[in-house]
């Protein structure tokens, strides 16, 4: 599919070819938005406020080949708008339990760690290293050079390198850990 000429079809107000753009994305939208919301709920609240915004914006896009990244970047805002909404809600509904796979207990690690890491690293190594968003994706979607994601992802890790090994000192200054 050649996104530019599907996006100037849309923009010209064929609804095949905005269709076929949102479809050609949804996976991505759906990651971007699990990476910063806890619900699926949410997700699909984000998911489909940034498609009706995609939808009457549509218009302003001046660049097309870049409707991915801008695409991205409104639902992004969606779900910073709805992060910020439920700020202080807890859902008892919504909490998991880890499942007895070792599979289970892995994501829950994983979950565990990068939630001690400040929200930004947190978001931006998630993205990368989970979701497998590109760096160009990613400077595309913050707005910013490569090598400017490059520098914040290689800070993100340095500082979940210095958490996790504070925690892990920690434990075994504690006696917890067991060799």
């Amino acid at each position: 599919m050649d996104v530019a000429k599907e996006v100037k079809k849309a923009q010209r107000g064929n609804l095949r070819s905005f269709e076929h753009l949102i479809s050609a994305h949804k996976v991505t939208m759906y990651q971007v938005a699990r990476t910063l919301l806890a619900s699926d709920a949410d997700c699909a609240d984000a998911i489909q406020e940034a498609i009706l915004k995609a939808f009457s914006k549509l218009k302003s896009l001046r660049e097309p080949s870049y409707f991915k990244t801008w695409l991205l970047r409104i639902v992004i805002n969606e779900c910073n708008q709805i992060h910020r909404r439920n700020k202080n809600v807890i859902d008892f509904n919504e909490l998991t339990f880890p499942s007895t796979s070792e599979k289970g207990y892995e994501r829950v690690e994983l979950e565990q760690l990068l939630a001690t890491l400040p929200e930004e690293d947190r978001r931006l190594l998630k993205l990368y290293h989970i979701e497998d968003i590109s760096i160009k994706d990613l400077a595309d979607i913050y707005e910013k050079p490569e090598n400017t994601i490059k520098t914040w992802l290689r800070r993100a890790r340095e500082n979940a390198r210095s958490l996790w090994g504070e925690q892990e000192e920690l434990e075994w200054k504690n006696g917890s850990r067991k060799s």
